[in-house]
């Protein structure tokens, strides 16, 4: 298999045992674990390939990735009772799953259509949306209204794969540079809580008082 082909079943695999521990914390029993992990699995690939065209998605062509996202599911329900932390795994789990599918959203939008923008979305949506999906489902709070950065990381390793295919680089040094960028910057915001400035920082106003 080539790089990408390790990254689009880590990807998977990585995302899928994050939505089985969400399952762990919401207490579901082993059927909610392994629908939970295939819909985080596979969600943010759904979603590129609806994005350009690809149909059948990627998961009805190779049913293998269902297979790896409910095994995984499967392999959570008795794994995460060991856990100390169920949610710090799922945090640092899911960083490790948002830099691997950045890089293959971006190659996969790259090969699609020559194009850096199309790529770098494409790397962006593939590496969130699992995590959108999976934090509503579980009535968690959405990542992307943590503090720390998120979505930038994604932005980060995509463009930094797109930009080094672009100028030249062969696939592995560019997709091990994007993981990386990706890993760095949304591990630093998890040990160090990096952000970006926010807007207006006051409080929002009742609408009472407005209307």
């Amino acid at each position: 298999m080539t790089i990408l082909d390790w990254l689009d079943y880590a990807g998977v695999a990585v995302f899928a045992a994050t939505g089985g521990l969400a399952a762990a914390r919401k207490q579901l029993d082993i059927i909610g674990h392994m629908f939970l992990a295939s819909v985080t699995g596979i969600g943010g690939g759904t979603l590129r390939d609806l994005v350009l065209g690809a149909t059948p998605v990627f998961w009805v062509r190779n049913p293998e990735y269902l297979v790896v996202s409910a095994a995984v599911g499967f392999a959570v329900f008795f794994a995460a009772r060991l856990l100390e932390s169920r949610y710090r795994v799922l945090v640092w789990l899911d960083a490790v799953g948002l830099s691997a599918y950045c890089v293959m959203g971006a190659a996969k939008g790259f090969a699609a259509t020559g194009s850096l923008a199309v790529a770098v979305v494409t790397g962006v949506l593939t590496a969130t949306f699992g995590g959108i999906l999976r934090d509503i489902i579980a009535g968690e709070p959405s990542v992307l209204l943590r503090p720390e950065i998120y979505v930038t990381a994604a932005l980060a390793g995509a463009g930094t794969y797109t930009v080094l295919m672009a100028l030249g680089a062969t696939q592995v040094p560019s997709s091990l540079a994007g993981v990386i960028a990706a890993f760095v910057i949304r591990g630093g915001a998890l040990r160090y809580g990096w952000t970006l400035p926010v807007g207006d920082p006051r409080p929002p106003r009742d609408p009472d008082d407005v209307l």
